[in-house]
């Protein structure tokens, strides 16, 4: 998202209904930054792959 707080005021907030609204609060565990939307897609694709999930519970769930 290109902005992250109004992102999260409709996750935690504004939603009646759908997927979010069952797994409220919403909280931000980690932020990457990327110059192109190409990059970021690139990296979301592979965090939502096998080795991506790997990657996330080596270095980010421990925190």
């Amino acid at each position: 998202t290109q902005n992250l707080i109004s992102r999260f005021k409709s996750h935690n907030s504004l939603g009646k209904k759908g997927f979010t609204t069952r797994y409220r609060p919403w909280f931000v565990i980690w932020i990457e930054f990327y110059k192109t939307k190409a990059e970021a897609v690139s990296r979301e694709k592979f965090l939502k792959s096998g080795k991506g999930r790997e990657w996330m519970q080596k270095h980010i769930y421990d925190y």
